[in-house]
């Protein structure tokens, strides 16, 4: 007796995704189910190209249908992704799914370099990323990707066919970039107020010529100031990452930046502990964020070669296969971009927004 689609769907309808918690029919993630005479397929869609050990739901679904239906052919579980957004930017012309803030209460605790990290490793899962240098003050984006070139204007015609002024945003592996600090002198300091403040990040989203994105990183300046405010009423952010070093004193400023979060309705997407090690010690943020209630998404070492890379403009090599830093910046990764699928998943309706 032959095994139907339907059949199988309804043994899947049991099985909980081991991320999100919720069987893969109610998450819509079984995207097709095909036979042939050696072989039934069963595609699996995932939220994200960065879902970590994506692996388990292929050994679960194999091992649910050869336990339950043992009748069928050969059951093989293969891959395919599309990301999940809200979208929040399309009221301001941006098509972006998610727009992802990287934070922190205090400078000096690698945010920059969290944020490049996580535009290149989602980058590398084959997501289409791109990264806004909100740092107006302090740009650090352009010397971590190693570009020192400035960005040309370029015309596009708007829906009524009217001729548009945007910026081009620069591209280097593969990861689209705009920073103050690619129309500045490196030594030029950025002098400006809270209502030029407020219109250049209004620029850099609605100016740049962004095109469709999975993730826009939002490389925030440290504390809790102005930036973090106009977002918030530009645009619902899919969340926000905090990032933080281990010992207390970086922890009660990252405790005031995760409240900030909260009171101008920015998701917490959870905090990520940088520069772990014997200096600053381990698992602050960890403990932190377990008191806070909100997701720990891992630890990055102190290690003296992600500075090197830094220092060079060659944020890639921290990603090179045998360098320490792969696997600690890829888990990192991976637990922002389920954190944002959760998010979405579990709250399928925007927030209202408050104005403040």
């Amino acid at each position: 007796m032959s095994v139907t689609e339907a059949q199988i769907r309804d043994v899947l309808r049991k099985l909980p995704d081991p991320e999100i918690g919720r069987n893969l029919i109610d998450l819509d993630m079984v995207k097709a189910v095909r036979f042939n005479a050696d072989m039934t397929e069963i595609q699996i869609e995932l939220p994200t190209p960065a879902y970590p050990r994506k692996e388990r739901i292929g050994e679960a679904v194999e091992a649910a249908i050869k336990r339950e239906l043992p009748q069928t052919v050969n059951p093989v579980a293969t891959y395919c992704w599309d990301v999940k957004g809200k979208n929040t930017g399309g009221a301001i012309g941006l098509k972006v799914k998610n727009v992802v803030a990287v934070g922190s209460g205090k400078g000096g605790v690698g945010k920059s370099t969290i944020a490049a990290s996580l535009a290149y490793g989602l980058h590398l899962a084959g997501a289409k990323v791109g990264v806004m240098d909100a740092d107006i003050y302090g740009p650090s984006i352009p010397h971590l990707f190693g570009v020192n070139r400035r960005p040309e204007m370029i015309e596009e015609h708007g829906p009524n066919g009217e001729v548009i002024q945007r910026i081009e945003p620069i591209e280097i592996n593969g990861i689209k970039l705009i920073s103050i600090g690619f129309l500045i002198g490196a030594d030029e300091p950025v002098v400006v107020r809270g209502p030029i403040l407020h219109r250049t990040i209004t620029q850099f989203l609605q100016q740049t010529s962004w095109g469709p994105l999975d993730y826009l990183i939002i490389d925030l300046p440290p504390g809790t100031g102005d930036v973090s405010l106009t977002l918030s009423q530009l645009l619902g952010l899919a969340g926000a990452v905090v990032v933080c070093t281990p010992q207390q004193l970086a922890l009660l400023d990252a405790v005031k930046a995760l409240n900030m979060y909260q009171k101008v309705k920015i998701p917490v997407l959870g905090m990520v502990e940088n520069m772990t090690g014997e200096i600053f010690g381990r698992g602050g943020a960890k403990k932190k964020a377990e008191q806070m209630g909100v997701p720990f998404l891992g630890e990055v070492p102190i290690n003296a070669q992600i500075r090197v890379n830094g220092d060079g403009g060659l944020i890639a090599d921290n990603f090179a296969e045998g360098a320490a830093s792969r696997e600690p910046l890829i888990h990192m990764c991976e637990r922002v971009a389920i954190e944002i699928a959760k998010t979405l998943l579990e709250t399928p309706t925007m927030p209202t927004l408050e104005i403040l």
